[in-house]
């Protein structure tokens, strides 16, 4: 499975990519939009891990650009604010399966990523 990391905390971004190596994902951390854009211009994902607030960038430009390069990737929006809390992102962003804390456990968010990943496998 091809998973795309996009979050601005290294120290986050760094600890979900360990956990989803050892699960044998293969796993792509950037911290910004240009990054992410770039990195789904040239390569497949079946996965991105997307903090909805970017250091640089938007979270949603970059749903915006997977929706279109890629409509079948899946997007796990990931965010330590409430913004979006009453659940509006799914209607904003069309790829997004999934609105989890930034707090969330990994191994709960390796779970996430497994379930969607195995949705598209079986589709």
């Amino acid at each position: 499975m091809k998973i795309l990391i996009v979050e601005s905390c290294a120290r986050l971004g760094e600890l979900w990519q360990r956990h989803l190596l050892r699960q044998g994902g293969d796993v792509t951390y950037v911290t910004t939009q240009d990054a992410a854009t770039a990195h789904l211009a040239q390569h497949s994902v079946d996965i991105i891990i997307l903090d909805l607030v970017l250091a640089e960038g938007s979270a949603l430009a970059v749903s915006d650009y997977a929706n279109y390069r890629q409509p079948d990737a899946r997007v796990i929006f990931v965010t330590n604010t409430s913004f979006f809390s009453d659940g509006s992102i799914f209607a904003h962003a069309g790829n997004a399966r999934a609105f989890l804390p930034s707090g969330t456990p990994p191994e709960d968010l390796v779970a996430m990523v497994e379930h969607y990943g195995a949705v598209r496998t079986a589709s």
